[in-house]
């Protein structure tokens, strides 16, 4: 961030008066400008023991497979959040089951919640996808798989078949090089 969005003045980090944590502050108008993680939704579809899958044609990892997943937009839930995104990214309709997998992407500043769900009807290739395809536990390509918060999801979805065992939690970071 170079400039405030109230006014246009230079910013620069620092921490404000009563705050524990650096923020970009306005050196005009001393607003503070708080950078908070975005939330990222997604979808385990299954139908006969398979999940859906999406091979992506956008980046960050252009044709890597993933579950369908994506930001949440403003005025919608996680779950609305979850089923749009199925429907945007594998034209795919799904019965929304539950929460089970949070993953906390902190170098990335995302948090990342997965559901699972029952594919109802068809799906087909959405806008942000090359192929899509239903794909057995032994059948997915995992050395293949985009993002390891949806490889994460994958796993635990598979541990639990699907059963309401309660959410999973993870935390991923860079390792120290």
């Amino acid at each position: 961030m170079k400039y405030c969005s109230n006014c246009g003045g230079p910013v620069r980090r620092k921490i404000p008066e009563k705050d524990t944590h650096e923020r970009w502050i306005c050196d005009s108008c001393s607003m503070v400008h708080y950078q908070n993680p975005l939330i990222v939704v997604g979808c385990v579809a299954e139908r006969d023991g398979k999940v859906l899958l999406c091979k992506r044609s956008i980046e960050p990892r252009y044709g890597y497979w993933t579950v369908p997943a994506g930001f949440m937009e403003l005025g919608e839930t996680m779950a609305r959040g979850a089923i749009r995104e199925t429907l945007e990214e594998a034209c795919a309709t799904v019965e929304l089951g539950h929460l089970f997998a949070s993953v906390d992407v902190i170098d990335a500043g995302q948090v990342h919640f997965f559901f699972s769900g029952k594919l109802v009807g068809d799906y087909g290739v959405g806008e942000e996808s090359l192929e899509v395809g239903l794909f057995g536990e032994d059948e997915i390509p995992w050395d293949e798989i985009a993002f390891q918060s949806g490889k994460f999801a994958l796993k635990k979805y598979f541990e639990d078949r699907g059963v309401n065992n309660g959410v999973h939690f993870h935390e991923l970071r860079r390792s120290p090089s």
